[in-house]
């Protein structure tokens, strides 16, 4: 049985594909189109799947897609009737509902001449993104939660999920969301484009909560657990805040009301400077978030009994909550999947339709985030030949190493002399993160790491963070938590001993967002990492997304054209070592 998963008319737009219960391959529309965010349908993750797993359009039997057009019906009619918002909210909504309706027509068109038998299953989008962390959780039995803006109606979902079963218990509705308050106060802050909340995380710690009871006016925790908003501050209830694909990114109209600024003041412009009050509103907002996430997450814990937690939605992307939930919650164990937010609905999309279809009971299935293109040394060496040119206008010598342990070496002495690694290996990632297959690398060690990163490459603010891959084996002695962490969803706190032998990945705050790297996993970039440990006396690099503003490079020759415009010293494709003759040591 072939089973295509979407997420489609959305951003992050993506696809995935089951051959009998078996996740075979997975991957985000934006690495394609080279567009972030890409919000359209997701055609060209879908000629990579079918690829991937040897079929064409028409052997796949059922067409997953993480919406549903019936969920919640009544409960949208009645706010229809009741609230009477602007029309033109209800023209887009319903735009948007008919859409996804009409997906197998657009499938049809986007592959012209190949028939389409598939069944379609449409799939609340809550539910998608709770089989998205259960079904590929290590948990036979846990308490499943997702917490987002908005899908089919809703912006929070919470149950249990036992064996191959989810029952859902809860939800919050439209227009209450803690995904939209913080996305307001994104906004507020000067952040306007979708998916900055990242920037208010990284922002958050060099402020303190000075706004936090004005914050406490804005979420109202009730005593269920869940979470209300006032309104007053807030336009998307009402009005048409729009939500429109300016070719394919998202674009969100402005979320907070006048009646924000009233109570904090007049809202940051982007080319506005960034002043200590903002910092200390981009902390106030991360500490109202955790209230309310911590208070829902209690009263499930008192509710249920249960010590296993699987977390899904946009929200789940906030790795700083994350790494706290072992201190302030009762949960002793916490599963976030490698595609968190709407990406990851795509593959909770297929399995719920794989179990609804087959009857079977849960599949067992070890949550990789390994999913995407891979490329052979055939395939770089071509391109290698093609571009022999520009390689060698840009002073460049190309080495091939097919000795693993001495290509680790090499590797590993390049980054401890300073230098700035792109390292394209095997199967691209799933999910936003860059762990260890499409990666820019460095010296944790060193305190200019930062500067040199963003002066080469990444051009990006001075109060982002960048990440430590760290052999997992090695996590106890470095960080307060051993956990395993291989997505790099949560934040822990650095021992304070430690925080000075690598400043790089160091945060202002003591704290690092670790991906944790095991043989099992990605056994060459454990290789690497053990490498460079003999070499320094570190067990990790420093590791970020390869890429310049653009989408991470899915292609060999995204990741070539970026190491040639930009001044990264060593670009490793496969077994291939790439030095600009400069940055020999």
């Amino acid at each position: 049985m072939i089973i295509l998963g979407l997420n489609a008319y959305h951003g992050d737009s993506s696809a995935c594909i089951l051959r009998d219960g078996k996740l075979i391959a997975a991957a985000e529309e934006e690495r394609f189109r080279r567009i972030k965010h890409w919000a359209g349908l997701p055609s060209e993750s879908v000629r990579f799947c079918l690829k991937e797993a040897g079929v064409r359009l028409g052997d796949v039997d059922h067409i997953a897609i993480n919406k549903d057009p019936k969920a919640n019906l009544w409960r949208r009619l009645f706010y229809v009737a009741t609230k009477r918002p602007d029309f033109g909210l209800v023209a887009q909504r319903f735009r948007n509902v008919s859409k996804a309706a009409r997906i197998d027509g657009e499938i049809a068109r986007a592959f012209p001449g190949e028939s389409l038998r598939a069944r379609m299953h449409f799939v609340e989008h809550h539910l998608s993104h709770l089989a998205s962390a259960f079904l590929v959780s290590p948990f036979e039995k846990a308490v499943v939660v997702s917490v987002d803006g908005f899908g089919d109606f809703a912006s929070a979902v919470w149950g249990v999920g036992d064996g191959a079963d989810i029952r859902i218990d809860g939800r919050v509705f439209f227009p209450h969301s803690l995904g939209i308050f913080y996305s307001a106060l994104t906004q507020f802050i000067g952040f306007p484009f979708y998916g900055d909340e990242y920037k208010v995380m990284g922002l958050a710690p060099y402020g303190e909560p000075k706004f936090l009871d004005e914050m406490r006016k804005i979420v109202l925790p009730q005593d269920d657990g869940s979470f209300r908003l006032d309104l007053r501050f807030f336009r998307h209830a009402t009005e048409n805040v729009s939500y429109q694909w300016n070719d394919c990114t998202p674009d969100i109209g402005t979320l907070f009301a006048p009646a924000l600024e009233l109570l904090l003041g007049p809202a940051r412009k982007k080319t506005d400077e960034l002043t200590q009050k903002h910092k200390d509103i981009a902390r106030s907002v991360q500490a109202m978030y955790e209230e309310a996430f911590f208070h829902l997450l209690g009263k499930l814990h008192a509710r249920t009994g249960c010590d296993a937690l699987a977390l899904s939605g946009g929200c789940a992307m906030n790795s700083v909550a994350n790494g706290k939930i072992h201190d302030r919650s009762p949960f002793k164990h916490a599963f976030i999947p490698a595609a968190a937010g709407d990406a990851g609905g795509a593959i909770g999309a297929a399995f719920v339709a794989w179990h609804r279809v087959s009857g079977q009971g849960r599949t067992v299935f070890r949550d990789s985030a390994y999913l995407g293109p891979k490329f052979s040394d055939d395939d770089f060496a071509e391109l290698l030949k093609t571009k022999h040119a520009q390689i060698e206008s840009e002073n460049c010598v190309v080495q091939k190493i097919d000795d693993e342990a001495a290509l680790c070496a090499v590797t590993a002495d390049a980054i401890a002399n300073g230098e700035v690694i792109g390292w394209f290996q095997g199967r691209m990632e799933w999910g936003p993160r860059a762990l260890g297959n499409r990666s820019i690398l460095g010296d944790p060690r060193r305190a200019d790491m930062k500067d040199i990163l963003n002066k080469k490459i990444k051009r990006r603010e001075s109060f982002r963070p960048f990440a430590p891959s760290v052999l997992r084996e090695a996590v106890a002695e470095w960080f307060e938590h051993d956990d395993d962490v291989p997505f790099m969803m949560k934040v822990f706190q650095i021992k304070p001993e430690k925080r000075a032998q690598i400043p790089a990945v160091t945060h202002v705050d003591g704290s690092g967002r670790l991906q944790t790297v095991s043989r099992e996993d990605n056994p060459r970039y454990h290789a690497l990492i053990s490498a460079f440990q003999k070499q320094a006396g570190v067990p990790m690099v420093l590791n970020t997304s390869f890429n310049e503003n653009e989408p991470v490079v899915c292609r060999p020759e995204e990741a070539l054209d970026c190491f040639l415009r930009t001044k990264m010293d060593v670009l490793v494709l496969g077994n291939f070592f790439i030095r600009r003759a400069s940055s020999a040591a």
